[in-house]
């Protein structure tokens, strides 16, 4: 990940930190799924986790949960808040191999389209999933929200509003990295109205 990345979320991180979530009924609902996916003595990744919303709530459900982010401005406020002892919150890049891999679970949520090489990031997880382990992801997917993000994401990237790892990636196109890394889908679905931001669960065959 680039240096230029990377200070861009630490600049970031107070702000994002404080933003409500957008769709806080979609999110419960996508928190309550993920939850039916855990069991107790489940060893979870989750990579690009942000100020650590998601990991707070879902490391409840299983025994350790490791969740990175490139920026340490997202770590340090992460830390910060009132976390269950299974969460372990670690800068670190989506590929990076971790010494408590193989793991149960890899979760990806919002951050597919930010890695610079999202084909690689998910052979990467596939690697570090247990056989019969599970890749757990909500990704948004820019490429199906029409013309503007194609006109609008250049320009916010010109102008520093915008990482430059940002890809337009449409749901046929990660659906295909998906399966190409080896994982077998057994979920597919969207939560509320956004259709570009799909929810996935795919499975690495034992």
């Amino acid at each position: 990940m680039s240096s230029k990345t990377v200070q861009f979320w630490d600049k970031q991180a107070v702000r994002y930190a404080a933003q409500p979530v957008k769709d806080e009924e979609s999110y419960e609902q996508m928190l309550q799924t993920v939850a039916t996916r855990l069991k107790p003595d489940d060893n979870v990744l989750e990579i690009g986790c942000g100020t650590g919303s998601t990991a707070v709530r879902m490391a409840q459900h299983v025994a350790n949960w490791t969740a990175t982010d490139i920026s340490s401005g997202m770590i340090d406020i992460a830390n910060s808040k009132d976390a269950p002892d299974s969460a372990k919150f670690v800068v670190a890049d989506a590929d990076t191999k971790f010494a408590n891999a193989p793991f149960d679970v890899a979760c990806a949520f919002h951050i597919l389209h930010l890695v610079p090489d999202p084909q690689s990031t998910i052979k990467s997880l596939f690697a570090q999933i247990k056989p019969g382990g599970l890749f757990i992801s909500k990704t948004v997917c820019p490429g199906e929200m029409g013309v503007v993000p194609r006109i609008v994401v250049p320009i916010m990237q010109f102008f520093g509003v915008a990482p430059t790892s940002l890809h337009l990636l449409r749901v046929p196109e990660l659906r295909a990295m998906v399966k190409a890394a080896g994982f077998n889908f057994i979920e597919d679905r969207t939560f509320g109205a956004a259709k570009a931001n799909p929810y996935f669960v795919a499975q690495r065959p034992v």
